[in-house]
């Protein structure tokens, strides 16, 4: 009798046995892909935003002046770019920091965003989005979005030197590197022009984070060096920002870093 009442009892348990053992095999197996979700290297935020403008534009003042307001209201988050097109300049006032390769690049922008043509102001955020410059909520709703999006590669500059016109740099990139672009770019801080022509003529107008010069790199290794031109139309004493993006080959931005130099 009494061994028919212990067989059933160590079955019991060996199942339990089981089933405990079973949830441990359970448990490391979770354990292990959490560990595969968390080795998706991400990195702290970041919020570029390339503002497309004129000194030749009667809207874009407004633009210019909610592109400074940001950038010195996030001043770690957010990376502030003006670039000066030149397709303004027929009308009587040549912006002097414009270039055709801004407009290009607007250009390449809205092709891939499927916008026909370029307009100004135009700002478009990490490369993904765009909207007019000037309007405050679609400016504070991207910078909240992008802000809460962790960014896909960190970069780290170093030993930042000024020689002669050049700056010289270098820097090391954490994360996914393939298919990536190292961008270069020199900002003036700031500028105050007297416009006497154009459709803002006998205005003053002032400008932010002026992209005065550009480099490109496509990258082979995590870790090199570079070097950007500082333009003869950068007057001495004047400040400038050195900012280092990291694209993709669809011109989405996936890192960034800046120093004072």
């Amino acid at each position: 009798m009494s061994k028919k009442i212990i067989i059933p009892t160590i079955a019991f348990l060996g199942m339990v046995f089981m089933a405990f053992y079973t949830a441990k095999i359970e448990d490391k197996s979770v354990s292990i892909n959490t560990n595969e979700v968390k080795s998706t290297e991400t990195f702290p935020s970041i919020v570029v935003v390339e503002l497309f403008t004129s000194q030749g534009c009667s809207s874009c003042p407004p633009a210019d002046v909610l592109l400074e307001k940001v950038k010195n209201q996030y001043p770690n988050e957010v990376f502030a770019l003006s670039y000066h097109v030149d397709y303004w300049n027929y009308i009587g006032w040549e912006d002097p920091f414009s270039h055709a390769r801004y407009t290009k690049r607007q250009s390449y922008y809205n092709q891939k965003l499927g916008y026909r043509g370029n307009y100004t102001p135009e700002a478009i955020v990490n490369g993904k989005e765009h909207f007019v410059g000037s309007s405050t909520g679609k400016m504070y709703s991207k910078i909240d979005k992008y802000k809460s999006q962790k960014a896909q590669n960190q970069i780290a500059l170093s030993n930042v030197n000024r020689k002669g016109n050049s700056i010289l740099f270098d820097y090391e990139i954490e994360g996914d590197i393939s298919d990536k672009t190292l961008r270069a770019v020199l900002v003036l801080d700031e500028r105050t022009t007297s416009v006497k022509r154009g459709e803002n003529r006998n205005r003053t107008l002032k400008n932010s984070n002026i992209v005065v010069s550009e480099s490109y790199n496509e990258l082979k290794l995590s870790r090199g060096s570079g070097s950007i031109t500082i333009p003869s139309l950068v007057r001495q004493n004047e400040g400038t920002t050195l900012m280092l993006l990291t694209e993709n080959e669809v011109l989405d931005i996936t890192g960034a870093t800046k120093i004072k130099v």
